[in-house]
Formats: C-alpha cells, structure tokens, sequence
C-alpha cells in the first residue's frame, strides 16, 4: 500500500443528499447523460426524452449511483446557452428518471442559478458547477438555500477563459489555494455538503494534468470527497495519437490510480468500464 493515500483510505465522506445519507467510504460511478446536440463525445444521441431515458437505464444497469444531466456542452468552441435554453432542454427529464429509477441520485451540470432552481423544484439531488460560481452572481447564494451537496470544481475565472492554458504556477498549489478560497464563500451562504472536482481539461496542460493525477492526494488536504472526470480527455488521447472512444483501457488504469489516492467519484462515459475498476479498487483495498 502506498504511503501517500493513507490520509484518504480512512476518509469516511458522506454527502446528504436531501435527508438521504450516502456514504461515500466505497467509491460512486457517475454517469454522463448529455442532452446537447453538440457534446464532444456523443452529441446528439440522447437529446430526445425516450433516447435519454434509455440511456440513463442503461447506465443504471451498468453500476451507475449518480445519473449527471448535462443539457450545455462547455468543450471548447461550443455553443453558449442561456440558463433558459438549459431549462426547456432539460424538460421533464429529471422527474421522468425519478419516477422511473427513485433510487438514483441525479446531479445536473450547470452554472445558472435559474437551471438550479428549476432542477431543484424537479427532484434534483446534487448540483454540479464547473464555474466554481463565477459565472452567475446568484450561484453560490442559490446553492446554500437549495442545501443541496455542491461539486466545486477548479476553472479559469470567466467562461471565455476557461479553456485557456494560463496558470502558471504549480498546478496542486493553484488548485488548493481556489479551493480554499471557495470553500469559504460557499461555507458563508450555509453550502455545507462540498465534493471537489481538480477540472481536468480545463484550462490545464497535459504536463498539469499528469501532475494533478500524480499528486491528486495532496489536493483538497483529505477535507472533502474528490470526484474526477478524465473521461474521454483530450491529455489521455491526443499525446497516444488515438480518438476519445479509442483510449478506455489507458482510462481505466488512470481511474485505478486515482481510485488508489483518494478519489470517491468517477464521472464517466463507460459505465460499465469504470464500475469494474471500482470493483477492482475494492477487492485488493
């Protein structure tokens, strides 16, 4: 067993989920169901509610806890939505899954206070904000009175920059010093469940990138559950010279790793990939 990930193997996380406690001791799959007909991966596919119902199912299935509704693409280049195109791409999808699949907890992707008020009265369980609340003023207070589990995830200060290579300094220092100064301003509105997501392929180089996988037990300090999302990454695929569907097994050993230093949530395309890595993970842990 390696040394560094002690701080994390006795990390006993467990996020309320409104009034469910999920404990988070043994690592969640979290499926990716993208509503944009623009996705980098697989666009279009499931943007209609009977495709994305059969996509969810399918996930679920496969060893997926968390479904996260995606209905805005932020791959670069991609098409700006208002928070009210997100809300009618949304639709009923959120109530339809629960009323299908009531055990599954639903994340929704979005960085619009209006999107989170929206998925809230619609059964959301977790709000996932790649902006860190940036984006919208509103955010962060609409988070607190949701009381809803919050990823944070690390990213360039404004949309137009998110994608830009511009950090400069050490990449773990950068990130645990945003995610302190976060943490703060979320504690201050009452956000009490906070997961941490380090951003890959936003705005890092590759070099950043395998150093975040490196040193993923440094970021955050153990304080808060990480979730990752390398799935279908460019850093993974372009240095190999392969396409994104092309690179699973190079993922799922990246996975294991970061399974092995901390990480308790694996946002993915391949479900069923990365549920046996999990499994893996715990049969020799």
């Amino acid at each position: 067993m390696k040394t560094q990930s002690a701080n994390h193997k006795n990390s006993h996380f467990s996020i309320n989920c409104r009034g469910t406690l999920i404990d988070l001791s043994v690592p969640k799959v979290m499926g990716i169901l993208n509503l944009t007909p623009d996705s980098f991966s697989d666009g279009g596919k499931f943007n209609e509610e009977k495709e994305a119902l059969k996509q969810a199912e399918k996930m679920l299935k496969e060893g997926a806890e968390i479904i996260d509704i995606g209905p805005q693409s932020t791959r670069p280049n991609a098409q700006f939505l208002s928070a009210q195109e997100e809300i009618s791409r949304i639709g009923n999808m959120i109530s339809l899954i629960k009323k299908e699949f009531p055990e599954t907890l639903i994340s929704l992707d979005t960085f619009y206070a209006e999107t989170v008020k929206f998925g809230f009265n619609e059964g959301l369980d977790i709000i996932n904000d790649i902006s860190g609340g940036m984006f919208d003023e509103k955010m962060v207070e609409t988070v607190g009175k949701t009381g809803l589990p919050y990823i944070l995830m690390h990213v360039n200060p404004t949309y137009q920059s998110m994608h830009e290579k511009i950090i400069e300094d050490d990449i773990i220092l950068n990130i645990n010093q945003y995610f302190s100064e976060k943490i703060l301003g979320l504690k201050k509105f009452g956000v009490k469940d906070i997961i941490l997501d380090p951003g890959f392929g936003f705005g890092k180089t590759v070099e950043q990138q395998l150093q975040m996988i490196d040193e993923l037990q440094y970021i955050g300090f153990g304080k808060h559950p990480l979730l990752v999302g390398i799935s279908r990454k460019s850093f993974i695929y372009k240095p190999l010279g392969k396409q994104p569907l092309e690179i699973n097994e190079e993922t799922q050993k990246l996975h294991f790793q970061m399974l092995e230093k901390g990480a308790k949530i694996l946002r993915v395309h391949d479900v069923a990939q990365a549920k046996k890595t999990v499994d893996e993970f715990l049969k020799i842990n």
